[in-house]
C-alpha cells in the first residue's frame, strides 16, 4: 500500500523539481525527501527518478504517480477541511490564491465581511497566476483558487468548478482622450510576459495588426508610470484601475471583459468554510459597480469594476 507521506513527497518534487525546494516546502530535510523516494521505488517496483547533472527528474512513472499522487493528496485534505467544518465555523481554515489585481480590490472587501460575520475563520492568502492557482487548487494546498479567463482560454482541469463573481472590462491606457487599439498601431505598446499578452496581442490582431512592444512588465503601477511618462501604451483590466489609478492617464473601455472566478476542487457541495468564503467574494463582487473614467487630471482612484 502506498504511504501518503510518500505520495506528498514526489507530489512536492513535481512541482518544485527539486528535492531541496520540495524539503523546503515540506519541513523535512534532503535526506528525508531521498529516503522516501526511494522508499517509494522499493514500493512500486518502479524506477521514478532519473539524475541530471547535480539535478533529478522525474521518468515516466514517475510522472504518472506524481499526477496521481496530487490528486490523492488534495482529496485527503479535502475530506480534513471538510470534517473540520462540522464543527462549524466558530473556527477553521480558508487558503486562497489569487492574481494581484483581484487581491488588490475584491478580496479585502471579502475579508472583511468574513471578519464581521465569521470571527474564527482563518483566512491564509498567497499570490499566483491563475495557471499556478489552479494547480495549487489540484494539489490540495488551497482550497479557493480566484482566477480570470478570456473567451478563448483553455478549459479548467477535471475536478475543478467554476463560481462566476463578476465580468472586468478591458481599458487602454494612453495620456490623449480618443484613442482606439486601431489608432494607435505605430505606437509603442508596454506588455505583460509572454504567457500574460496573449489577449493584448489578439486585440491588435483584430485591429489589424501586430504591436511593436518596447517594455515588458507584470505589475500594473509600472505599466500606468510608463503610460503616463509618455513612454508607451497598453491595456489593462477594470480591478487593477480599481486598485490603483496613476495620475495623467486616460482610461477608455476597449469592449472586451475578463470574466472572473473562484474556484473549487471536487464534487459539490464544499465544505461550510469554503461556502463562507465563496459567498464573501460574491457579495464583494456585487458591490464592485461600472463607472465611467476619471478625467486625466483627477488624482483620485475610481471604481472600474462590472457586476
Amino acid at each position: 500500500m502506498l504511504d501518503v507521506t510518500r505520495l506528498r513527497v514526489i507530489d512536492a518534487v513535481a512541482r518544485h523539481g527539486s528535492v531541496t525546494k520540495a524539503a523546503n516546502e515540506l519541513h523535512y530535510s534532503q535526506p528525508s525527501v531521498s529516503h522516501h523516494l526511494a522508499r517509494l521505488e522499493a514500493e512500486t517496483g518502479a524506477q521514478l527518478l532519473q539524475r541530471v547533472g547535480r539535478g533529478i527528474r522525474l521518468t515516466e512513472a514517475g510522472r504518472l504517480l506524481a499526477q496521481r499522487a496530487a490528486e490523492i493528496v488534495g482529496r485527503i485534505d479535502a475530506a480534513d477541511a471538510e470534517l473540520a467544518a462540522l464543527t462549524g465555523l466558530s473556527t477553521g481554515r480558508v487558503r486562497l490564491a489569487a492574481f494581484s489585481s483581484v487581491i488588490g480590490s475584491l478580496v479585502p472587501r471579502a475579508v472583511n465581511i468574513l471578519a464581521r460575520q465569521h470571527p474564527g475563520l482563518e483566512i491564509s492568502l498567497i499570490d499566483a497566476h491563475p495557471v499556478e492557482a489552479l494547480e495549487h487548487l489540484r494539489a490540495g494546498t488551497v482550497d479557493v483558487a480566484l482566477v480570470f479567463r478570456y473567451e478563448d482560454t483553455e478549459p479548467e482541469p477535471v475536478g475543478v468548478r467554476l463560481h462566476h463573481l463578476l465580468d472586468d472590462p478591458i481599458y487602454l491606457l494612453s495620456t490623449q482622450r480618443g484613442r482606439t487599439v486601431a489608432g494607435l498601431r505605430d505606437a509603442t505598446w508596454i506588455a505583460g510576459c509572454q504567457r500574460c499578452r496573449s489577449h493584448l496581442l489578439a486585440l491588435c490582431a483584430d485591429a489589424g495588426f501586430e504591436p511593436r512592444i518596447g517594455y515588458t512588465s507584470d505589475d500594473m503601477v509600472v505599466m500606468q508610470a510608463l503610460v503616463a511618462a509618455g513612454l508607451g501604451v497598453t491595456t489593462i483590466p477594470g480591478l487593477a484601475l480599481r486598485a490603483h489609478r496613476t495620475k495623467g492617464v486616460v482610461a477608455s473601455q476597449v469592449g472586451s471583459s475578463r470574466h472572473i472566478y473562484a474556484a473549487t476542487y471536487g464534487d459539490p457541495p464544499d465544505p461550510p468554510a469554503t461556502a463562507a468564503v465563496l459567498a464573501a467574494l460574491s457579495r464583494a463582487a456585487r458591490g464592485s459597480t461600472p463607472a465611467t473614467p476619471r478625467p486625466a487630471n483627477s488624482a483620485a482612484p475610481e471604481q472600474v469594476g462590472h457586476a
